[in-house]
């Protein structure tokens, strides 16, 4: 994501119109679809489910909100990521991006399972 052009992750894009096409089908809503692309798409597409909701809010466009943080201060978060990957001997190729969902998803996991969140 943090290497991705701004066209790749808004609305209209591919990844944009592939997440409105899964969402569209029956049985399938938001979360399913976006777990589907973050699975087809490591690098490019975050999760983003209940739970990262609960952490992070309902921004306007969370795949553009993350590729802003990603890329700030020369790439801080991202280098930070790596490093975490590094740091807890994850395979190389883990992208900074799953780390950055595993890394929300312990972090607020417990928490959201105790109590109502707007995640949910």
């Amino acid at each position: 994501m943090v290497e991705a052009q701004i066209a790749d992750l808004v609305e209209g894009s591919t990844a944009h119109t592939a997440w409105h096409l899964l969402r569209d089908q029956p049985g399938i809503g938001w979360v399913t679809a976006g777990k589907l692309l973050a699975r087809k798409r490591p690098r490019l597409l975050p999760v983003y489910d209940q739970v990262v909701r609960c952490v992070l809010g309902r921004p306007e466009s969370f795949w553009l909100d993350l590729h802003t943080a990603l890329r700030a201060d020369n790439w801080a978060l991202h280098h930070e990521l790596v490093a975490l990957r590094q740091s807890a001997d994850l395979p190389q190729s883990l992208s900074a991006l799953r780390v950055c969902d595993v890394v929300l998803w312990m972090h607020h996991r417990t928490d959201h399972q105790k109590r109502s969140c707007i995640g949910t």
